[in-house]
């Protein structure tokens, strides 16, 4: 069983920058990639980054391309979301994901997920 909790959110002003959290428990860094979403209120949940499980390849969303990165320490077995030059519109809910057998993407292809950790983003 792969347990995810998600740490770092916050308060942070438009242009400033967090850095997020998942660990996670078991051996599934090399099993399976892991990725970040987020749902703001009344939209549905949207892919934000996929790191892969060699941890050799990234992908991201186009809106958040070149301000947020994605990466792991498999010692500690956490994946981190640096997130930099945040914009109101990145405020949201952030889920750490795993266990898509295919694809990155869609949500619906993931068997574990977080809690969630809430970032706010004032203007």
């Amino acid at each position: 069983q792969v347990q995810l909790v998600e740490s770092g959110g916050g308060l942070v002003q438009a242009g400033g920058s967090l850095r997020l959290s998942c660990a996670a428990s078991g051996r599934t860094f090399s099993v399976y990639a892991m990725a970040w979403f987020r749902q703001a209120p009344g939209k549905e949940r949207e892919f934000v980054a996929v790191l892969g499980r060699r941890g050799l390849t990234t992908y991201y969303a186009d809106s958040v391309k070149g301000r947020f990165t994605i990466s792991r320490d498999t010692a500690k077995n956490t994946v981190y979301l640096q997130m930099n030059s945040l914009k109101p519109e990145d405020t949201a809910v952030y889920y750490c994901g795993t266990g898509a057998s295919a694809g990155y993407s869609d949500p619906a292809l993931y068997n574990y997920w977080g809690q969630g950790t809430q970032v706010t983003v004032s203007s």
